[in-house]
């Protein structure tokens, strides 16, 4: 599951809706919803999260905040090292080995250094 397809079910969840209603209101299909939720499909575009907004009466920062989830939520990710340093492109093969392994303590503790070397 995306942080999008996660957000996206919460809400429909908060409004009692089911996965048919939902789709039907965006003009999907429920399996295409379905797949949304579950990170099957391509990282959504702007035009499908201003439609859930407007579906949803979203708007302003949270409206911002779903946009913010839909660019973190591509499920198959590409990273090109290409020009980096060999740590580099060992740091990218590696996580991509080994994160399927990761339990969620461990996944947050690496974000945090993360955030902690996008500030400096």
């Amino acid at each position: 599951m995306t942080p999008f397809g996660e957000k996206l079910r919460a809400l429909r969840a908060e409004r009692n809706l089911s996965l048919k209603q939902m789709a039907e209101g965006l003009g999907v299909s429920s399996a295409y919803l379905s797949a949304v939720e579950h990170g099957h499909r391509s990282r959504p575009n702007r035009r499908f999260v201003h439609r859930v907004c407007q579906y949803l009466n979203i708007i302003w920062d949270d409206a911002e905040e779903l946009q913010s989830l839909a660019n973190l939520s591509h499920p198959r990710v590409t990273v090109d090292t290409a020009g980096l340093s060999p740590q580099a492109t060992v740091l990218a093969n590696r996580l991509s080995d080994e994160i399927s392994r990761y339990d969620n303590e461990t996944i947050e503790r690496l974000l945090a250094v993360m955030d902690d070397a996008a500030s400096t």
